[in-house]
């Protein structure tokens, strides 16, 4: 019984987990707060840049914000970091498609263990992917804003970009994909799945019963 409530809280765990990071991941996809500066003699004045646009925020006039025109003209890492993103979000959707369909609390399959087993299993791969496709891309970006920071031959009056808000976001999104892959697969692999219930279970045992009625018959005679 505690290895059944066990199973049920690591899968609903697991699923609200990689929900989370997949929401997470999304919004860090389009939001502009990759990198930020401020500049020293305009201490009101606040640019951002994202993997879509850069924005500048005034006190006075609020953020305004322009799109990236080349896509060819971006850096390499935000160019890549485009790209790894929509796999990651793309990835960690399905994951929640076909994990869903593997969960023992959904009455589709119920009989099929198997298959709702592969389901879990490959739904937890999948966010483990997804996990990893949003870690890498922010992974990148940070490392290239430190080496910028900490470039001697760039003048020390040029600002220089910093984390931004974004950046840390996109951290805990891949790690909660990476975690809720894990409570997934664990659950699948780690935990004996339920009985079917039901007129499932009752429509399982008859053949065994006639089976033991009819042995039970023979050897009386």
């Amino acid at each position: 019984m505690m290895a059944l409530v066990f199973r049920a809280v690591a899968q609903l765990g697991g699923i609200s987990l990689s929900l989370l990071g997949w929401v997470l991941s999304c919004l860090t996809n389009y939001l502009p707060q990759w990198k930020n500066f401020n500049l020293d003699l305009n201490e009101m004045e606040n640019w951002t840049m994202g993997l879509w646009q850069a924005c500048v925020v005034q006190e006075e006039v609020g953020m305004q914000c322009k799109d990236f025109e080349s896509f060819l003209g971006l850096p390499a890492e935000l160019r890549i970091s485009r790209v790894l993103m929509f796999v990651s979000n793309g990835l960690g959707f399905l994951g929640l498609l076909v994990s869903g369909f593997g969960l023992d609390c959904l009455r589709i399959g119920e009989t099929q263990r198997d298959v709702k087993k592969r389901l879990l299993i490959l739904g937890g791969i999948l966010f483990w992917t997804a996990g990893v496709t949003a870690l890498v891309p922010v992974s990148w970006v940070a490392h290239v804003t430190v080496q910028e920071f900490w470039d001697e031959s760039i003048p020390e009056i040029v600002p220089r970009w910093e984390f931004g808000e974004a950046l840390f976001i996109g951290w805990f999104a891949g790690f909660s994909l990476l975690l809720g892959g894990c409570l997934l697969n664990w659950a699948a692999c780690g935990t004996q799945a339920p009985l079917a219930s039901g007129r499932y279970a009752v429509a399982e045992t008859q053949p065994h019963h006639l089976h033991l009625e009819m042995r039970t018959t023979h050897l009386k005679l």
